[in-house]
């Protein structure tokens, strides 16, 4: 049964993390002419009230995209992921939180597409109603993001930035998302994948990054940010990882940028960090 309600969450420290890296990819990509395609697996609800009761149980956007709301000095990459939340926030308030689609589709022309995958009965009608008025450029679809990505890869435009990105609320999300990359790589190996996977002191998220590496892809980057010290209870999740295959060949000087001021703005304690590699083919 599926339980996880992105809502608790929307605007942490992940988010940020993931999000400044999607923009950049979403960047790169339409600086060609030539069309593309935004794919996402686990789209959630695309829009998130951080004033609702969900948001303000948690309120984990207060320690990401809410340190970095009020900040006129943040490198360019932050800054301008920070501008397009603004966008969604035209009285100058924070009090909404664009998700992972509609990030992606502030950045994206005409001419691209967004197909947009969501399991959650409720979520995928919330989905649908925060892009109801896009038109034929975006598709829901109330289905597994996973299955879906066999009939739909490649995409006709071959162009294509696909965002793996579970919960991770069962054990069995580990397999999948490794599995699911390897058909991916193996139907569409020139697409670019954005997968991102939690930092847990369990052993499945440990073993996690090993097992993507060995995958046979072309080049790589591997990044994560750590904001705290594990508990030594070893419960919750101190940091995150994204892992990219075909990255732009910018993104890891844009990250090396960064990410230095990334760990200063959303680090927690003296255990925050972030380490940053990669295969170049």
């Amino acid at each position: 049964m599926l339980s996880y309600r992105h809502a608790f969450h929307a605007g942490n420290h992940a988010d940020v993390f993931k999000h400044v890296v999607l923009v950049q990819l979403t960047r790169y990509l339409g600086q060609k002419d030539k069309a593309f395609w935004y794919i996402d697996t686990h789209a959630g609800a695309g829009s998130y009230a951080l004033d609702s009761a969900q948001a303000g149980k948690l309120a984990e956007y207060r320690d990401g995209i809410g340190r970095l709301w009020g900040r006129a000095d943040l490198p360019p990459a932050l800054a301008d992921y920070v501008n397009l939340v603004r966008g969604a926030n035209a009285d100058g308030r924070l009090h909404v939180y664009p998700g992972s689609p509609r990030l992606a589709l502030s950045t994206m022309r005409a001419q691209d597409r967004l197909r947009l995958y969501e399991r959650h009965s409720r979520e995928v009608l919330r989905l649908r109603a925060n892009f109801r008025d896009s038109g034929k450029r975006v598709i829901v679809e109330e289905a597994d993001g996973f299955a879906a990505l066999r009939a739909l890869l490649p995409p006709p435009p071959r162009r294509a930035l696909v965002l793996i990105d579970p919960a991770y609320e069962e054990k069995g999300d580990y397999d999948r998302v490794v599995h699911s990359l390897r058909e991916c790589l193996s139907r569409f190996p020139g697409g670019v994948y954005l997968l991102w996977y939690p930092q847990l002191t369990r052993r499945e998220a440990q073993a996690l990054p090993q097992r993507l590496q060995r995958l046979p892809s072309g080049p790589w980057l591997h990044v994560t940010l750590r904001v705290r010290t594990p508990a030594s209870d070893g419960f919750g999740m101190h940091g995150s990882g994204l892992f990219v295959v075909n990255p732009p060949w910018t993104l890891q000087t844009t990250l090396q940028e960064v990410m230095p001021r990334v760990v200063e703005l959303l680090g927690q304690d003296a255990g925050a960090g972030f380490t940053l590699d990669g295969q170049e083919s």
